[in-house]
């Protein structure tokens, strides 16, 4: 929580004896098949964004693998969403290709990947940051995205089929940032432009979404307790159901005319605007 955060929740307390609540006002798209034929693998889709991203495509139509390194997460996730799920170690490279080709086998053809999983160490200095924190953070956001995206385009051509790649960036990567997560969001989000303009021709697209912070395990914030963010326009930090919203729209076929875009989901929370 921001400083701004906890001020408003001080004066709330002093002057009503406990905080205001915060309401979520949230929308969704009526299920419509709309992702009727998409065949999606998920990282870290067990719990999170990544789980509602499961939840979300599977009430539109598509077929839905969620891969990560805890199997009982797994387990559990892919019993709520009614999908598939295969583990992965998103940090470990060496297994991606066989990772691909049995995801794909269980799905009879993969074509969209979300790369979502990912960490931060939350680091609260520049001088908490060791080598061990750094490498493990752009083992997993970057380098490991970067080489699973490696297999799965590598599949796609192989089988002369068009695809779809979704990164999950974050907001940070608009942003400065003096710790490992802010970097790796940074080339993730020259990643998606690069790799966009490099398969614009074949049919792949590769767009990102960037959340604001969202109510996560990674975060701490639970989207039953308190929701207040006196920094966002929105007066709340945001619920993974509604950023699954957006990621929904660019897998689909409505988005065909977009690639390499990042949709920074956050109220225009971390634009550059000269009169701040």
């Amino acid at each position: 929580m921001g400083v701004k955060s906890k001020i408003k929740h001080l004066v709330s307390f002093l002057l009503h004896g406990e905080a205001r609540p915060v309401y979520a006002e949230v929308s969704y798209l009526r299920a419509d098949n709309r992702l009727a034929g998409k065949k999606v693998i998920i990282t870290g889709g067990g719990r999170g964004l990544g789980l509602a991203m499961a939840k979300k495509f599977v009430a539109e139509g598509a077929e839905v693998l969620i891969a990560g390194r805890n199997e009982q997460t797994l387990k559990d996730g892919a019993s709520l969403a009614g999908c598939k799920y295969l583990k992965l170690d998103v940090s470990n490279p060496s297994g991606f290709n066989t990772f691909i080709e049995e995801a794909s086998k269980i799905l009879g053809g993969a074509n969209v990947l979300v790369n979502n999983a990912g960490i931060s160490l939350h680091e609260p200095t520049f001088f908490d940051v060791t080598p061990e924190t750094f490498d493990k953070q752009i083992d997993t956001n970057f380098k490991g995205a970067f080489f699973l995206t490696q297999a799965f385009i590598r599949h796609l051509k192989d089988g002369n089929s068009k695809g779809n790649v979704l990164f999950v960036s974050s907001e940070t990567g608009d942003t400065m940032d003096f710790r490992p997560y802010g970097f790796t969001k940074a080339a993730v989000n020259s990643m998606v432009q690069g790799l966009a303009y490099l398969f614009r021709k074949e049919g792949i697209r590769v767009n990102a979404v960037a959340p604001g912070i969202t109510a996560s395990d990674m975060t701490g914030i639970k989207a039953d307790g308190s929701l207040n963010a006196g920094e966002y326009a929105t007066g709340r930090f945001y619920l993974p159901e509604e950023v699954a919203e957006t990621a929904a729209f660019l897998v689909s076929d409505a988005s065909g005319c977009i690639s390499g875009q990042i949709i920074t989901c956050n109220n225009a929370q971390t634009i550059n605007a000269r009169w701040k």
